[in-house]
């Protein structure tokens, strides 16, 4: 653990001209005293490392001196670093390592690209949480991470989306976290599914080995069940837009405009937007509360399902 902690502050200090014991106190999470202690032993170790007092003073390594890591290019280094965003969630425990891991490649990289290595780091922040909402909990992710992790089958109660309540066995194949949640990808009886984490209700890893493909691709399989998911029960609308709201509609429904096309006649020139709902609940309920902003065009049955809903709501505001 310690030289590992070491290889980190050496690493840190090559990619920086100079810098202070509390600096790296909070970075490599330890004490301030630890740190002098770390710095005292890479310097029994040959490694020319010294510390000045003053208003500029910290700690510095002898100018010129660097371990040799290289390999990488500029757009290489760029890509790894800006994708290692710290708003990546650290459901995980991988938070340290992650951190670790930077300074590190920042380090592996040629002197005359580092530079743009840092600048990533510091212009592209990736947050995968999604607008007006935090990510559900999930007290047995660990648990499943460790399944996945040791390649062993998982016992799972889970809880579906309807509130039915089944037992599985299941293969492990991965986790993915998408817009904050976690899904875990798992084959239960051969079949390939995805199973969100904050849905399982009891979890153990079995002393037996997940059965998993040789071939296995997370990517691909993530890629064909998200796109099964999507497809399922999917309610198209085509709506009527009034002009000045068709930005905020397109943004709120992810919709696309149909150019300068009017869906269906009208008594006004309302631009034709067409946007994809998961169900027709939500669907009714969105739409219903964007008001007269938008008129359903299609499907004629959603358009019925609106209208008796605002009736209702006429009925109940209205006394």
């Amino acid at each position: 653990m310690r030289s590992q902690r070491l290889l980190s502050l050496l690493l840190i200090l090559q990619t920086r001209a100079r810098t202070t014991a509390p600096e790296l106190a909070r970075e490599l999470e330890i004490s301030v005293r630890t740190v002098y202690r770390d710095v005292a032993a890479l310097s029994a170790a040959g490694v020319p490392v010294y510390t000045e007092q003053g208003h500029n003073g910290g700690i510095r390594l002898l100018p010129g001196y660097r371990t040799d890591i290289t390999g990488l290019t500029a757009a290489e280094s760029r890509a790894l670093v800006a994708l290692t965003g710290r708003a990546i969630p650290d459901d995980l425990g991988l938070g340290t390592a992650l951190s670790s891991a930077v300074h590190k490649l920042i380090a592996a990289v040629p002197a005359s690209h580092r530079a743009d290595a840092q600048r990533a780091r510091q212009r592209v922040l990736v947050d995968h949480t999604g607008w007006y909402r935090s990510a559900p909990p999930t007290p047995l992710l660990g648990t499943v991470q460790d399944a996945v992790w040791g390649d062993r089958r998982l016992r799972v109660g889970y809880r579906h989306g309807d509130g039915r309540a089944a037992e599985y066995v299941l293969d492990p194949y991965g986790l993915v976290v998408k817009a904050g949640v976690w899904y875990l990808v798992a084959a239960h009886r051969g079949v390939a599914r995805l199973y969100r984490v904050d849905r399982v209700g009891a979890a153990a890893a079995l002393d037996e080995p997940a059965v998993r493909p040789d071939d296995l691709d997370l990517a691909t399989v993530w890629t064909a069940l998200r796109d099964r998911f999507e497809a399922q029960d999917t309610v198209r609308v085509r709506l009527r837009v009034a002009p000045d709201a068709v930005d905020l509609v397109v943004r709120m429904t992810d919709g696309r405009r149909l150019g300068d096309a009017v869906v269906a006649a009208g008594t006004d020139d309302r631009p034709g937007v067409e946007v994809a709902f998961p169900s027709a609940e939500l669907a009714r309920i969105t739409l219903l509360g964007l008001g007269s902003a938008v008129e359903i065009v299609e499907p004629v049955e959603l358009r019925a399902e609106v209208l008796d809903a605002a009736r209702d709501l006429v009925a109940a505001y209205g006394g």
